[in-house]
């Protein structure tokens, strides 16, 4: 780990941490605000900011950037808890609409003092002024750029989201907190003498209880850094990025390599070779750009021969490669 200030998170002495995983849109649509708001930072993800620049010039996104300041969170009325593992948009706008004013205009104030001028400026004080106008003005915003930013390519993010969420619980089912946090993030650390979950570079929240749960929230958009502490969108919450996200953005290769296309055919060779992160029969499909049943008929034959195996998490069935699958891939 890294110097700094760091996050820590206890648990009672002996105690094993109450853990609920999370998706959260509205998040995502709000961290992609910010990283189209500084596009050379951390997180940013550039195929996609390439693609999207058309649909961006279109919205005024001044006043969302305003709100999310470096180094810190936007107003907790923009950013509701998520309360289900797969919160919809919808849902979540919802919420955002109907904030109390009185409570969105401290937390605007808030954030516009961290950026320095925002306070001042047109746009901050026209917010503070009439902050039940500027709730529902935010909130129209965030759905437009939802609809320009998110929505189109939400599916497959909504796939990617959902492996990350069945792989760490099956971890967390497996190994416990050990098994969860020793491989969630290289800055995350359990410590299981004192119960104590220890996030390098993230500025401490304020004291909380220890018999408290924890939120875990995989990002897409999510700086490198995890979000921990003051940093983090809610309290008790992790936000982390997702596993894969960084080839989210990359076309799969037109074709798997010839010797393996051979050996296996072409279209298991493709399903193997995409599989570099667990994942689900229709995540498979929309990647590929295959039908389902011709994704689920490779992987069945894959897994029948003891390259891939497969763990089912509530609803979801997801697929990755064994050891053996792992070589053959690589060649």
């Amino acid at each position: 780990m890294s110097g700094g200030a760091s996050y820590e998170l206890r648990f009672g002495a002996g105690g094993v941490p109450r853990c609920r995983f999370a998706v959260s849109p509205l998040w995502e649509t709000l961290s992609a605000v910010r990283a189209l708001d500084r596009p050379g930072g951390p997180g940013t993800r550039l195929p996609w900011l390439r693609r999207i620049q058309v649909a961006a010039t279109g919205l005024d996104l001044a006043p969302l950037a305003l709100l999310t300041p470096v180094g810190g969170p936007a107003p907790g009325f923009l950013t509701p808890r998520p309360e289900d593992p797969y919160t919809r948009i919808d849902d979540e706008l919802s919420r955002v609409r109907t904030a109390d004013p009185a409570l969105a205009r401290g937390q605007l104030e808030h954030a516009l003092t961290r950026t320095p001028g925002a306070a001042g400026s047109l746009r901050g004080r026209r917010m503070l002024d009439d902050p039940g106008r500027a709730v529902k003005e935010l909130a129209d915003l965030l759905e437009l750029a939802w609809r320009a930013l998110i929505e189109p390519d939400w599916p497959r993010l909504h796939d990617l989201l959902e492996a990350d969420t069945a792989f760490h619980a099956r971890r967390l089912s497996d190994g416990g907190p050990e098994a969860l946090f020793a491989e969630l993030h290289p800055h995350v650390r359990w410590t299981g003498s004192v119960s104590a979950l220890t996030v390098a570079n993230a500025e401490p929240g304020p004291p909380e209880p220890e018999d408290a749960g924890l939120l875990l929230v995989p990002s897409v958009f999510c700086r490198p850094d995890p979000l921990a502490g003051a940093g983090a969108p809610w309290r008790r919450a992790l936000v982390y990025p997702a596993r894969g996200a960084g080839g989210l953005w990359e076309r799969p290769a037109e074709h798997p390599p010839e010797v393996l296309a051979r050996l296996l055919g072409r279209g298991r060779a493709a399903v193997l070779t995409a599989l570099e992160e667990p994942a689900s029969t229709t995540g498979l499909a929309r990647r590929l750009g295959l039908a389902p049943s011709s994704v689920s008929a490779h992987l069945s034959a894959l897994r029948d021969a003891g390259l891939l195996t497969s763990h089912r998490y509530g609803h979801q069935v997801l697929y990755e490669r064994t050891p053996l699958g792992i070589a053959l891939a690589a060649g």
